[in-house]
This record gives structure tokens, C-alpha cells and sequence, in this order.
């Protein structure tokens, strides 16, 4: 099975282009679209996207992520192996569905060689057709990267500053994904539950719960979403356009632990 992450849209013929010339080079392969609508270049959303797949996808399959907007230039096309593979621009794309394959090693594709499998040119500007697709569609297939890569170092590969940072009793995080219902997800997980969220930052408190239909339509919650990430909604509505938030911002947070009267921060 070989999943499909790209920033490249439905208008147009480039995810076609991309689907038939992998199915060329491997006619039987099984071909997932997670999606082809993450934000035009945000390397941020789409590692997040490719994060979700990655956890719910069986021992051995092939993750294509293009989010490349240094298409053409030197930044390298990889080849990430452990328990599933993941075949990427080094970009940083990689960092958050790599915690979850147990990663052994990497390579870098080289073009000329992707070259002699697919028999066609690559293009300077569609390295989804003619070096991602089709490196995913030979691994699939059972083809060993050593015959189109060179082996690289693990630690050589580019990542994201994606961890969370403490400022006394205040988390400084990011907002790593928004969904189509405005819910923004921030970089935060495995933490406390608390009883209540702050933003100090935008003069609110907020209540701490498990589903958006406990409070009433139009009002704000916490929540740790579906994918364990502290995430901020508003029931029946849209936290980012509320809080006036896209991915990529800084956003600070207080996790309250106790109720009103009796309150320690964490």
C-alpha cells in the first residue's frame, strides 16, 4: 500500500500524473489518497497529516509526501526506512511521521538513476511524478533503494522545531494543524489533563473537556482531540477564525489543574 500527502490540489492533472506514472512503473500497487489539499507549502501541515496515517497504518507501508517548495534546488529527495517507509523532500516533512516507524536508515535518491527505471526526463519543477511517485512505487514493488539511492546518515535529516517549550508556568506552542471545522491543533501531547485552559495572551479561560457538544453552540473548549494533541474549538463554530489563527503561530498557554478556589497551574 503506498499513501498519497501533497499540497498539489484537484485542479489540474498533476496528482493524475503523478498515480499514472507510479501505476506504470508498478501496475498492482494499492494507492491511498490521504490528501492532496494541505496548505500550499506548509511542510508544518502536511508532516502533521502525515503524522495521523503513519499511526494507524500497517508494519511495511510506503507514505509519499510532496510539500516541496524547494523543488528543483539542492535540498535532497529521501528515503526514510524503519517499520514503514517514508519517501520525502528533506524538507522537515519527516519529522513528525518519523517518531512512529522506528527508523533505520536513509538514503537519497538520485535522479539519474530514478532516471533509467521510469525512462523519462526529470523535470525541474515535478519531482512528484518523476522522483517521490515513482521511488515509492519501486519500493513497493519490492525494488532496494541501494539500486536508486546512496545511503545518508539518520542525523543528517532535515527536522522541524516542533517540540514544546516551557516559559515558567506557561507552555509557548505551536498551532501545527487547522481543520476544515476551524478546530486548531497545537503541539502538545502526552501532558496532564487540566481542568481548564488560559491564552493570556487573548484574556481567556477556557473549560477543559471531552467532546464539543458540552458546551453550547458558539462558545470556546479545550479538548485533546482525536489525534492526542491539545486542541482548541468552538462547538458548532470556528476557533480560528475566533482566535484569529493559522498554523505556523505562536500561541501561549496556561494548563489550570484545579477549579476555581483551590487552582495550581502546570
Amino acid at each position: 500500500m503506498i499513501t498519497l500527502t501533497t499540497d498539489f490540489g484537484l485542479k489540474g492533472p498533476y496528482v493524475g500524473e503523478m498515480k499514472v506514472a507510479m501505476l506504470r512503473i508498478n501496475p498492482q500497487a494499492k494507492l491511498v489518497d490521504v490528501t492532496h489539499a494541505i496548505t500550499r507549502h506548509s511542510v508544518v501541515e502536511g508532516s502533521f497529516v502525515m503524522e495521523q496515517v503513519v499511526k494507524y497504518s500497517p508494519e511495511g507501508t510506503v507514505h509519499v509526501g510532496v510539500i516541496d517548495p524547494g523543488v528543483g534546488t539542492e535540498r535532497r529527495a529521501v528515503i526514510i526506512e524503519g517499520e514503514q517507509w517514508l519517501i520525502v523532500p528533506d524538507n522537515g516533512l519527516a519529522t513528525l511521521p518519523m517518531k512512529h516507524i522506528k527508523p533505520r536508515r536513509a538514503w537519497e535518491i538520485d535522479l539519474e538513476r530514478i532516471r533509467r527505471f521510469t525512462g523519462w526526463r526529470v523535470s525541474s519543477t515535478f519531482h512528484g511524478r518523476d522522483v517521490f511517485g515513482p521511488a515509492g512505487a519501486l519500493i513497493e514493488k519490492g525494488v532496494s533503494p541501494a539500486e536508486f539511492a546512496g545511503e545518508i546518515p539518520l542525523e543528517s535529516l532535515v527536522k522541524l522545531d516542533l517540540k514544546p517549550k516551557r516559559e515558567g508556568d506557561l507552555w509557548l506552542l505551536r498551532v501545527i494543524y487547522i481543520d476544515d471545522f476551524g478546530n486548531v491543533i497545537l503541539n502538545l501531547e502526552n501532558y496532564e489533563r487540566p481542568k481548564a485552559v488560559e491564552l493570556p495572551d487573548l484574556g481567556l479561560r477556557i473549560p477543559y473537556l471531552d467532546t464539543y457538544g458540552q458546551v453550547k453552540p458558539g462558545e470556546l473548549l479545550a479538548l485533546p482531540g482525536s489525534h492526542g494533541y491539545l486542541e482548541i474549538a468552538v462547538n458548532r463554530g470556528s476557533a480560528s477564525e475566533r482566535l484569529n489563527l493559522k498554523v505556523g503561530d505562536e500561541v501561549r498557554v496556561r494548563l489550570v489543574q484545579k477549579s476555581e478556589g483551590g487552582e495550581t497551574d502546570g
